[in-house]
């Protein structure tokens, strides 16, 4: 799909939740060179401002930052308030929230901001707009997930279950809003080259999760918009995905629970 033929099916306006860096960053300057202009949404205010200006700059788009978080009670509200009076015709839920560790030592305030910025957060973001883009009878949903939620995991227990329920619910709204126009899509990343996955994980395990970059993440993302519920960014992760279908899924649990100890120096189970 070309520039033009883009902007008119899922412009004029696209939202980003979770704008400010990594993926979320790479999907406002892809949509960009598209010509779509942009309201974006993340926490850190001066991070989307500097962001946006440089967007300005390079695409001579409109660029509208929202510092908002997208835990809050008012996140629907503020959403509105955000778009009234726009035609956006796209919305990317990228913001998550993740908290590595046994399940025990995990606070539970930490777990349940995990539910309101992965669950919560997209839910009510597309309750809100999903009528607006059958109204207009064309536009896209897409909603950012993971390899994680394809099975359990140890130490990313809530995260894991999350996006589990990304995808999912990506899948229902596919087949419930393509008879008006509306194409959804969950786009499921691995590893990728965020600060997040810079921060969190050990320098020395970072090749060895073979992570991507976020820009070729939200590339692949914006491509496979419209050609069905749900993509696998990358060739590796897309194979790793293949492989692990012929396991059992208390073996591929165990796995990947593995491998999740094995990044974050954490003893290992076993089958």
């Amino acid at each position: 799909m070309n520039s033009d033929d883009f902007r008119r099916r899922y412009g004029p306006w696209a939202v980003v939740a979770g704008a400010s860096e990594g993926i979320g960053q790479a999907y406002a300057h892809a949509l960009a060179e598209r010509g779509v202009n942009l309201i974006t949404f993340a926490r850190r205010a001066e991070l989307l401002e500097d962001d946006a200006q440089l967007i300005r700059a390079r695409h001579g788009v409109e660029v509208r930052p929202v510092s908002i978080d997208l835990a809050a009670p008012d996140l629907a509200q503020r959403f509105d308030a955000a778009t009234a009076g726009l035609d956006v015709g796209l919305l990317v839920y990228n913001a998550c929230y993740s908290s590595i560790g046994r399940f025990v030592d995990v606070p539970l305030a930490d777990h349940l901001r995990t539910l309101d910025v992965n669950c919560r957060g997209p839910l009510a973001l597309v309750q809100r707009l999903a009528p607006r883009l059958i109204e207009r009878g064309r536009g896209g949903i897409l909603l950012m997930s993971s390899m994680s939620g394809f099975q359990g995991s140890a130490m990313v227990g809530s995260y894991a279950a999350t996006k589990a329920f990304n995808t999912i619910l990506a899948e229902s709204l596919w087949e419930e809003l393509r008879p008006h126009g509306v194409d959804v899509l969950a786009c499921v990343a691995g590893a990728t080259t965020t600060p997040g996955f810079e921060t969190s994980t050990p320098a020395h395990k970072q090749r060895k999760a073979m992570p991507m970059p976020p820009a070729a993440v939200a590339r692949e993302g914006l491509a496979a918009l419209g050609k069905g519920p749900v993509h696998i960014a990358g060739r590796i992760n897309r194979l790793v995905n293949a492989v692990s279908r012929v396991m059992t899924r208390r073996q591929r649990t165990v796995f990947f629970s593995n491998a999740t100890r094995d990044i974050y120096g954490a003893k290992g189970g076993s089958a």
